[in-house]
């Protein structure tokens, strides 16, 4: 047995090698510290600065993933029950996409960006350089374990900083996985992965980052930006929350109720973006749970725990959690079986629930979903904004004014009309939460800024002292008349700064 973590953060974690197969291990010593000294001498020493040595570590993610894709379908087949198909899909494409636009893209991001002048800076040079942090801490979640921990690590590669990565000890194969490649890939000095239990990363938090990238559930994700706190280190939280998803009336009932399942259903429901719920007008309703039952059908067959298209919950404990809501919630239409020994639990649709009900309670990372009716789209809005800012909301409908009222009359980190989880794919577009559901964003050029510091950079010219002297004491009257004078002259005034 292990002895109890120190209490004390410089004393705490070691890692070690594991086989492919093998669990993750951890003890508590000086090696977490080694790790970050030893990236934070190497950021130190300007290795991560060229744009060749960033290109040449993205290039090596890509190799990464295509040389071990095996691997990683067996890693997540034991983790998650993931089919090669979502495991390829969702996970190692979505990183690789990340990384290739990273590389598409890299010199123009390192370029500093130059600003408007004015007339009292027209000898001068006002820029903006985005220059890297430092050493991140990367935390992923276990419902994506590879995308949720390798498309921030390309964007910190990318802004130039050395990163320390957290996988998720609840995927321990994939976990062991990325902690015995990596360092056959990735610079050794500059990027490292640690292994550790989700009740001791805040005391790697306090070792002291320049950035915390969490991805996760909320309880987590408040007890990391409470350690972050202490020490003054900006966070980046993609948190877990109850995403609605509104049906109108007008709809085309068989698209959405086959992409909803998709989105639903795929991974066993273990998703941060998935739909939670679904606020259906009443006059679909019906033909909705219908086309529902028919494309889960279609996707798994008559029994979903024969088919090789369907996962498993990552452990007993949201086994548990998810089985205790959904038999204290509404009514199954369909699913609801379980099987504790396999971790398995159908997927199920709920009617007849209310807002009461255990499972409207928290957020639901498994295979269920419940349906509540409502009579407008007014109703629907009215009950999203009752909610905490959710990570994302999902609306059906053809009617344009519908989607419009959604999209602007509701608060979340994304929103996706007659589609649900791609918006959170796209590498042109950020992703993040707000409020509840989190802070801060990334993907493609927003993760490149989001692991940068963008530091406003004023050259100014020595010249025309003699108007600039206005500025110097001893003040008068007179120079206080024609520096706001001089500052109204021009439309596009932009303040005091241009006498000054």
């Amino acid at each position: 047995m292990n002895s109890p973590p120190s209490p004390s953060p410089a004393r705490w974690f070691k890692l070690r090698r594991t086989r492919f197969g093998e669990p993750c291990l951890k003890t508590y010593t000086l090696e977490s510290v080694d790790l970050l000294r030893r990236a934070r001498v190497a950021f130190q020493n300007g290795r991560t600065l060229k744009e060749v040595f960033r290109l040449s570590q993205l290039e090596a993610v890509v190799r990464f993933l295509e040389e071990h894709e095996c691997d990683f379908v067996e890693a997540l087949a034991r983790d998650l029950h993931k089919p090669r198909f979502e495991t390829v899909l969702s996970e190692l494409t979505v990183v690789k996409n990340e990384a290739r636009h990273a590389i598409n893209n890299l010199k123009k991001w390192m370029k500093p960006q130059y600003m408007e002048k004015n007339l009292s800076t027209t000898m001068d040079e006002c820029l903006v350089v985005s220059e890297p942090l430092g050493v991140v801490f990367i935390i992923g979640t276990w419902c994506s374990p590879i995308q949720m921990c390798l498309v921030p690590l390309v964007g910190a590669i990318a802004a130039g900083n050395c990163a320390i990565i957290g996988p998720s000890e609840c995927t321990a194969h994939t976990a062991a996985l990325l902690h015995r490649l990596i360092p056959f890939y990735l610079d050794n000095e500059c990027f490292h992965v640690i292994l550790s239990g989700v009740n001791d990363l805040p005391k790697v938090v306090e070792l002291k980052f320049d950035h915390v990238f969490f991805s996760g559930n909320r309880e987590d994700g408040s007890r990391i930006a409470q350690a972050a706190a202490r020490t003054l280190t900006p966070v980046t939280l993609i948190l877990s929350g109850k995403n609605p998803c509104y049906v109108d009336q007008q709809c085309e009932i068989a698209t959405t109720a086959q992409r909803i399942a998709w989105a639903r259903f795929h991974n066993a429901g273990q998703s941060l973006v998935a739909p939670d719920y679904v606020l259906c007008h009443a006059d679909v309703k019906a033909q909705l749970v219908e086309a529902l039952k028919y494309y889960l059908m279609q996707f798994y067959g008559c029994d979903p725990r024969e088919s090789c298209s369907y996962g498993r919950m990552v452990n007993l404990e949201l086994f548990n959690r998810t089985r205790d809501m959904l038999w204290r919630s509404g009514k199954v239409v369909v699913g609801g079986q379980v099987i504790e020994a396999e971790k398995y639990i159908a997927p199920t649709i709920l009617t007849e629930v209310t807002e009461t009900d255990a499972i409207m309670q928290k957020e639901i990372c498994g295979p269920v979903l419940p349906v509540l009716t409502v009579n407008n789209t007014d109703e629907a809005i009215s009950l999203i904004n009752k909610q905490d800012k959710p990570l994302c909301v999902y609306a059906f409908s053809r009617n344009g004014k519908v989607i419009s009222r959604l999209m602007s009359e509701t608060s979340s980190g994304s929103f996706c009309a007659n589609d649900s989880i791609l918006q959170s794919l796209m590498v042109a577009l950020p992703f993040g939460g707000v409020g509840a559901s989190g802070m801060g964003s990334y993907h493609g050029r927003y993760s490149f800024d989001t692991f940068s510091h963008r530091k406003s950079c004023l050259l100014r010219s020595t010249r025309f002292e003699c108007v600039t002297y206005l500025r110097y004491p001893p003040y008068e009257d007179r120079n206080l008349s024609l520096m706001t004078w001089a500052s109204t002259v021009s439309q596009k005034s932009q303040g005091w700064c241009q006498i000054l």
